[in-house]
């Protein structure tokens, strides 16, 4: 069984746990793991979100998500979406952590630009597509809908 939790300021509880819930049950449903979804200043590092486990490289199952906080909505959702990418790719072992370097399916990501790297190019490629499956599946509306349910601007 997996388990969340979200913690932090300047976040929509609600659309955090309905994404969060999404995701494990469409994507991970069979793995056991831990994530905290963790919302704080980020702007200092110039970055929207973070994923990273906090157990072993080998198999990691401990893990923190970090989203800067109050995004727009919308950017909110799909920088969620961008870290379970990869959540899933730890999980799955297509991300891995040998002798310090990551890995992508077996090739190093540090010759790469952050950009073109390819776990990022797949996380990045996977945020619209995923934004409007979830907004369709678990609202039943088109993506931009979002502010119907309430959700405005943080």
């Amino acid at each position: 069984m997996s388990c969340f939790e979200t913690i932090g300021y300047g976040y929509s509880k609600h659309l955090s746990e309905d994404i969060a819930t999404w995701f494990i049950n469409k994507y991970v449903p069979r793995h056991k793991f831990y994530v905290r979804i963790v919302h704080k200043g980020l702007k200092r590092e110039h970055s929207f979100g973070f994923c990273d486990f906090v157990d072993q490289a080998y198999r990691p199952r401990v893990f923190v998500i970090e989203v800067q906080s109050k995004l727009p909505y919308e950017l909110y959702a799909k920088t969620l979406l961008h870290e379970f990418v990869h959540l899933k790719q730890w999980l799955q072992g297509t991300l891995r952590m040998k002798s310090g370097k990551m890995y992508f399916e077996g090739e190093s990501v540090e010759k790469y630009e952050y950009m073109d790297q390819p776990h990022e190019v797949e996380a990045y490629g996977a945020e619209d597509r995923l934004y409007e499956e979830f907004m369709k599946e678990v609202y039943d509306v088109p993506a931009e809908k979002l502010e119907q349910f309430g959700y405005t601007e943080a």
